[in-house]
């Protein structure tokens, strides 16, 4: 009979590993810190430790981290302190450009159990930036039969900082001919404008020199110069005027290329050549417009050369000049703001945030594999995305926050059928017409000591000669544990019995390795003509099992006593 058992206290560690590994949570909750731009390397963010509830211990115990998905870490640990501190330049412009809000996110990863927290780090600006122009002198040539009121656009001045510290006024220097008037278009961007406040007269003076200064908010405020140098011409007094001062259109990104992008028209009163309108881009054009625009010089209609994308630029604002040919040649602008939709043109991008662990074939449902993220370029409706698992898959996803994922068991897992599952996990956008991508987790599986060995029968008959020599052989029995490693290595032995009276260990003993049984000493059929042996294999694991089989020993009879005979003597 084949006989089944446990170790003592085997149930109390299943119970004790089941609540170990339910303790795991992702945290929804969120840190939010706020700091200045360029701070020293080192500087204090926050005390992390504090903050999200752990002890100085678990940092390193844990093996707390905070991974950067941007390629830069702008942070670290000072895993003594519990502190959040700075580990490389931030400045806030090129971050975040001009943005309103800058904020950087942080995923910070504990171990054992696996926990994501979610912190964010709001960098605000500092008037590190004066206003600068493109250029520091313009130069513009201006008809002295220019009527009163005629305006010039002027180059505007960039200033890299936002909020309070941003571009807020300009100033001129005085002159009595000239004046500036600031006008707001798309965007909140300041543009000046030059105003014609009194006739000019070439004869008295032939070139007007002015100082244009932009201003910022700061405290203390910053400023930027350009010199104006106007050059004061005859002729020609009507500037070519175009339908509209400002064209707005939009664009699918997936334009192709020739695409006609807007029609633009300007007309001039002056007879001839002072009529006839010459259209382009105006002169301080940036590379980044002029690689994809393109425009007609005789009909002002704008086409596209090159190839938009939505996720890197996602509207122009052009400047179109329209001049005309007389001498001195009289020039009118417009503004052409193009916007650029977005179409599904990203699959979604599965990310694992933190590698998989390997997960014991009893672990509870639940417990937490792996953690994903799920990124999509696109905007709107083409960067939701959705993961899913296949179906009847033994594990499932448990969504976070911000697309953040928890890849978690959900089934029975048994190693002995399955040592390592390879997870497919597709993401899909909900773009018309969707795009999706796929990944692969590997997943090991540890092993439980869940199988007891078995032997290869339950009992066995063993016919042994009398008068055999003590130490020899007498069976070799033999055992197989289905689980791995130390739960399935096996010791032999046998278990305490009486044969006679005396115990079964006087008569054989054991190899504890292979299973073989060897005589102590050498049997008489005539004292001893059978017994019983009960073997007993056994694992390593921790609980151990063990089973038992029986081993029969049948003596045989050899012919090793005389025979005698009885004499009457009487007779």
């Amino acid at each position: 009979m084949t006989k089944k058992k446990g170790c003592r206290g085997w149930r109390w560690l299943a119970l004790w590993w089941h609540l170990f590994l339910l303790l795991w949570k992702t945290i929804d909750a969120q840190t939010r810190y706020s700091i200045q731009e360029e701070l020293k390397d080192g500087s204090v963010v926050g005390n992390l430790a504090k903050d999200l509830g752990l002890r100085l211990s678990e940092i390193y115990d844990r093996k707390l981290s905070v991974p950067s998905a941007a390629g830069k870490q702008y942070f670290s640990v000072d895993a003594g302190k519990g502190e959040l501190l700075v580990n490389d330049r931030i400045d806030r412009e090129g971050l975040c450009g001009q943005s309103a809000s800058c904020v950087i996110p942080l995923q910070v990863v504990v171990e054992d159990p696996l926990q994501l927290f979610r912190v964010e780090v709001e960098i605000q600006d500092i008037n590190d930036n004066s206003p600068t122009f493109p250029s520091k002198d313009i130069s513009l040539e201006i008809a002295e039969s220019t009527a009163t009121g005629a305006r010039f656009p002027l180059e505007y001045a960039l200033d890299p900082d936002v909020g309070s510290n941003s571009l807020k006024s300009y100033t001129l220097s005085k002159d009595e001919c000239f004046a500036i008037r600031i006008k707001e278009v798309a965007g909140g961007r300041k543009v000046p404008e030059l105003i014609l406040a009194k006739g000019l007269d070439r004869e008295r003076i032939a070139a007007h020199k002015l100082l244009l200064t932009a201003v910022d908010g700061g405290n203390p405020a910053r400023s930027g110069t350009a010199q104006i140098t106007i050059t004061v011409l005859d002729n020609n007094d009507n500037i070519p005027a175009f339908e509209k001062s400002l064209y707005k259109v939009s664009v699918a990104e997936d334009a192709a290329e020739g695409a006609l992008i807007a029609q633009t028209k300007a007309s001039d009163t002056d007879y001839g050549a002072n009529g006839e309108v010459e259209y382009s881009f105006g002169v301080h054009t940036s590379d980044a417009v002029l690689s994809v625009f393109t425009i007609d010089p005789v009909t002002g209609t704008v086409f596209l050369k090159g190839k938009l994308d939505f996720e890197t630029t996602a509207n122009y604002e052009i400047d179109i000049s329209a001049k005309d040919k007389g001498t001195p040649r009289m020039e009118g602008h417009c503004s052409l703001h193009v916007e650029v939709f977005d179409i599904n043109d990203n699959a979604p991008e599965i990310l694992i945030t933190s590698h998989p662990k390997p997960v014991r074939e009893d672990a509870p449902n639940g417990t937490v594999v792996a953690l994903i993220n799920a990124q999509d370029l696109d905007s709107g409706d083409n960067g939701k995305v959705q993961l899913k698992l296949p179906k009847n898959s033994n594990f499932a996803l448990k969504p976070s926050f911000s697309q953040n994922y928890a890849l978690i068991t959900n089934g029975v897992l048994d190693r002995e059928n399955v040592s390592e599952y390879h997870v497919e996990i597709t993401a899909t956008d909900a773009g018309s017409p969707p795009l999706s991508s796929k990944k692969t987790v590997v997943v090991s599986i540890t092993d439980v000591n869940d199988n007891a060995p078995v032997f290869s029968q339950p009992s066995y008959n063993v016919y042994l000669k009398e008068n055999g020599v003590p130490g020899s052989i007498l069976y070799s029995v033999s055992a197989s544990d289905l689980d791995s490693g130390e739960n399935a290595k096996i010791s032999y032995s046998i278990l305490d019995s009486k044969v006679q009276d005396v115990s079964v260990s006087s008569y054989v003993y054991m190899n504890s390795d292979n299973g073989s049984i060897y005589s102590m000493h050498s049997f008489d059929y005539e004292k001893l003509k059978v017994f019983q042996i009960v073997v007993q294999a056994k694992d390593q694991g921790s609980p151990c099992l063990s089973s038992n089989a029986t081993v029969h020993v049948f003596i045989l009879d050899q012919n090793d006593n005389f025979s005698t005979m009885r004499l009457d003597t009487d007779k």
